[in-house]
């Protein structure tokens, strides 16, 4: 795939967007908008911007807190540059990065909806 795009969004577990998790408001709006596709994934430690004071490690006793989350959006840089401002509009608590990448292999789903 040629100009393709990737975006990286780094952001907390409990950030929220009209009442649900950003990770999932952010891969309901990419599925809504035709983009490719979206991962996220949670991280095991980490720290950020919220939460300088503390590094969090998953535990027994942290399963339940601010654990890091990483959304992960590819799609032509077209289809980012339209969906990019509904991100910003989202992510108020993280940081989002975007890069050029090359896509070189995508087989598409052979499952129909």
């Amino acid at each position: 795939m040629r100009d393709a795009e990737q975006l990286t969004i780094y952001l907390g577990e409990s950030e929220q967007w009209h009442g649900k998790p950003v990770y999932l408001a952010l891969v309901e709006e990419a599925c809504k908008q035709g983009l490719i596709g979206a991962t996220v994934v949670r991280g095991v430690t980490g720290y950020g911007k919220q939460n300088q004071e503390r590094i969090m490690l998953l535990g027994i006793v942290e399963l339940s807190s601010d654990l890091p989350m990483i959304a992960t959006v590819i799609d032509r840089r077209e289809k980012i540059e339209q969906f990019l401002p509904i991100v910003q509009e989202m992510v108020t608590g993280g940081i989002v990065v975007r890069d050029t990448i090359n896509v070189v292999h995508h087989a598409p789903s052979n499952l129909s909806t």
